[in-house]
């Protein structure tokens, strides 16, 4: 059974660089992120499974989940978690036969919570919402309340993720309204101290962090 997304969900940022992203990540997994999601619209498909299979080294080290965005076949090809599919991806089920019953497949829902209600029939682990604030990596997406949280929360037996222009001082109140798993970009990787934002995300779930590798 696929594990249950919770607390801070690290999606990378765009960089050609495998070196510098690798470090951000391990940074990220140090403040305590135990979810990554990696994501790079801008890479050609070599450069995408180059950085795929060394951050599924990182992850492996600390314990973490590597989610893949967007391609079923690079998640199983690099050996990740799972899959994170948006609405002009695979659908659910056709991504589940692929990966099988044991890796998780997350979906994007927007503002919607009728595609939230159908990814969950068809079988996805989470159902992700947003972008509920203002976001540099997505300035034209649509902008739900809080309040889609809390009614998703009433019909949905999933994991609920928010994304969005997620901050330490706005994410509490999407925690408060239902979210599980806080999906964050430029707050988390845009910092100068990655891990001291991790664990500063990581603190509003309660999660225990660690300072040094085990």
């Amino acid at each position: 059974m696929a594990a249950r997304i919770s607390g801070l969900y690290a999606l990378t940022p765009d960089t050609a660089d495998t070196g510098v992203l690798a470090a951000m990540v391990r940074a990220a997994l140090e403040g305590g992120c135990r979810w990554v999601q990696y994501r790079n619209k801008t890479a050609d498909g070599v450069l995408r499974r180059e950085q795929a299979l060394v951050l599924r080294r990182v992850t492996a080290h600390w314990g973490a989940a590597l989610i893949v965005n967007d391609d079923p076949a690079l998640a199983l090809a690099a050996g990740a978690d799972g899959v994170h599919l948006g609405g002009e991806d695979a659908p659910v089920d056709e991504a589940r036969r692929l990966l099988g019953a044991g890796r998780i497949i997350g979906a994007s829902c927007y503002d919607r919570l009728d595609l939230a209600l159908a990814a969950q029939a068809a079988g996805a682990d989470y159902v992700a919402f947003g972008s509920f604030f203002p976001s540099p990596v997505k300035p034209g997406a649509v902008r739900p309340e809080p309040g889609l949280l809390t009614r998703a929360r009433e019909r949905i037996n999933l994991p609920l993720v928010a994304i969005g222009g997620i901050t330490p001082e706005n994410a509490p109140a999407l925690i408060a309204a239902g979210a599980s798993a806080l999906a964050v970009v430029t707050a988390l990787f845009g910092a100068a101290d990655v891990a001291g934002a991790a664990r500063r995300f990581c603190r509003l779930f309660n999660i225990s962090t660690v300072a040094s590798e085990s």
